[in-house]
């Protein structure tokens, strides 16, 4: 099992009312603030902030709004000097963002509005090009035959890939997320294609990867536990993920995660 010194953890902060794992709990800025300390000191290396949910139930949230849910943490945030991505998919909360220059940018549509990539291109933060099966809005449940689905992740990031960099954006700040869950068809199979997959991801794209199966639903369908009760199952499929190459895992519980590559790191040390 190969252990990446440089995998990086996000710690997920869910600045909603909607989420399925933890919606609304996070929504107050004191809350959210103090719950991103928390996942920085815990091992999060960066946090995610997302303040439109994206799962088949959310309701749709205005970038105005998604900026002044974003507008009340992110400054603070950013004075605690805690690495920050954006997780949105709106063009308008993207320029915000840019704006604020937070370090990431994460778009489950991988950034499909050509008419900013100008901006991308002067922006210096890294980009998460994420692959999802629903061409526009939030994950919808969409059936997907499973045979389909790897090929369907490599002619979207074939052509996004070559979209952005002939757009003057720099390879090397590209990440690529296959997408995972409801994101990829309702076919728990999907996603676990996917990740037996990461290894030819990695070798027919040379960048790095990343990966967001934290308390997700094929996982829960797996083990029958309900979101708050599926930490074992993610923690499993998250190990499994960094050792299939990933780059950056996306998790609700970094320190889980830190602690149990510290374990695997232990155990890989070979003492003679």
């Amino acid at each position: 099992m190969a252990l990446s010194r440089n995998m990086k953890i996000l710690g997920i902060l869910n600045i909603t009312t909607d989420s399925f794992s933890d919606g609304g709990q996070y929504l107050q800025p004191g809350a959210a603030i103090f719950h991103a300390s928390a996942m920085a000191q815990s091992g999060a290396d960066i946090i995610d902030i997302g303040a439109a949910s994206s799962n088949p139930t959310a309701e749709a949230v205005p970038a105005a709004v998604e900026i002044a849910r974003l507008a009340e943490v992110v400054p603070q945030l950013k004075a605690r000097k805690l690495c920050l991505s954006v997780d949105s998919f709106a063009p308008q909360v993207q320029r915000w963002a840019m704006g604020q220059a937070v370090d990431y940018l994460n778009d489950i549509h991988g950034f499909a509005d050509a008419a900013l990539y100008p901006a991308l291109a002067a922006s210096s933060a890294k980009l998460i090009v994420m692959h999802m099966v629903q061409p526009k809005g939030v994950a919808t449940p969409t059936d997907v035959a499973s045979g389909e689905i790897f090929d369907r992740v490599v002619g979207f990031f074939d052509a996004r890939v070559k979209a952005l960099t002939e757009a003057g954006i720099a390879r090397d700040r590209l990440i690529l997320d296959p997408g995972m869950g409801q994101f990829v068809g309702t076919d728990p199979e999907n996603s676990l294609i996917l990740l037996r997959g990461l290894p030819q991801l990695k070798a027919r794209y040379g960048l790095p990867l990343l990966v967001s199966v934290s308390r997700k639903g094929f996982l829960r369908k797996l083990v029958g536990r309900a979101a708050q009760e599926a930490g074992a199952a993610s923690l499993t499929a998250e190990l499994y993920a960094q050792a299939q190459g990933a780059d950056y895992i996306r998790t609700h519980a970094p320190g889980a995660l830190r602690d149990g590559l510290k374990v695997l790191k232990a155990i890989a040390k070979d003492p003679h």
